[in-house]
């Protein structure tokens, strides 16, 4: 299968695990690919009509899939390694890629799919990934992540969320505790991953909420000060956890003017200089 072949949704085939997808193709044939990584809680469906916005802002197909244990993917064994961000990061991930044909474009991640976004960037060096983009990302882990994850399994066990979010994962028990136990085991509080920073060689940008409630701008200034590639950060005022729910044409417009810096004046402008 190729990545000019995917249906519009369907399941691959990677290892042992059967992985939902759904794809918004380019609108033309040699176009980039963004390739969404969706949140803690998230899947391919919970993007909602985020994938078709951006294929129409910037062009590029679109490819968004559910992580093992998430949306209509096959589960996973619980409770979840506490390197579960890296395995999915350097051993799930480029499996993926490959899969779908991925020959160039840019990684657009949310919460802890920007962290795997990052990690993949930082660990290995695949030239087609062109830049990444970074969704109010986790870099280590602070008091309020714990404590709004804390709040989260609260509301898990005695509110309807279960009920809510059985709307969007075939098994959300497996969903929620492989999330969230992870991140609640005290020995994940030594988790970080700003070691790959240093390692990034293509443009990055980061969507952040002033008011996100599981990090803070901390995790921006770890991102400059490591980082030897070019760092574009937005912070949008009012703003939570999810951007792209919360301020939805706002953050379509900055992945998009980011993508056109990379494949339309960077690109273009490389193939000018070697005219």
């Amino acid at each position: 299968m190729t990545g000019r072949a995917l249906a519009p949704s369907g399941f691959l085939q990677i290892g042992a695990q059967r992985i939902e997808y759904l794809f918004a193709p380019p609108q033309s044939a040699d176009a980039p690919m963004i390739v969404l990584l969706h949140e803690g809680l998230g899947c391919a469906a919970l993007w909602g009509d985020f994938p078709s916005q951006l294929r129409q802002a910037a062009g590029a197909g679109v490819f968004a899939y559910s992580r093992a244990g998430y949306g209509a993917s096959s589960p996973v064994n619980l409770p979840r390694p506490l390197t579960y961000m890296h395995d999915e990061a350097l051993s799930i991930l480029p499996q993926l890629l490959d899969a779908i044909d991925f020959k160039r474009g840019i990684l657009v991640g949310h919460s802890d799919g920007a962290s795997i976004a990052t990690i993949y960037a930082g660990g290995r060096a695949d030239h087609r990934v062109r830049g990444v983009c970074l969704i109010a990302p986790h870099f280590f882990v602070e008091d309020v992540s714990i404590a709004a994850i804390a709040q989260a399994k609260q509301a898990y066990e005695t509110t309807d969320m279960k009920t809510r979010l059985a709307r969007w994962h075939s098994d959300p028990e497996n969903a929620f505790r492989g999330w969230n136990d992870a991140w609640l085991n005290p020995a994940f509080r030594s988790w970080d991953i700003s070691e790959y920073l240093a390692h990034i060689r293509v443009p990055m940008q980061i969507i952040q909420g002033s008011d996100d409630q599981y990090g803070t701008l901390r995790q921006i200034d770890i991102a400059q000060a490591e980082c030897y590639c070019p760092v574009d950060a937005e912070i949008l005022q009012g703003v939570k956890h999810a951007p792209h729910r919360e301020a939805a044409e706002k953050t379509v417009g900055l992945i998009a003017d980011f993508y056109n810096r990379i494949f339309i004046f960077h690109e273009n402008g490389a193939e000018a200089q070697g005219q």
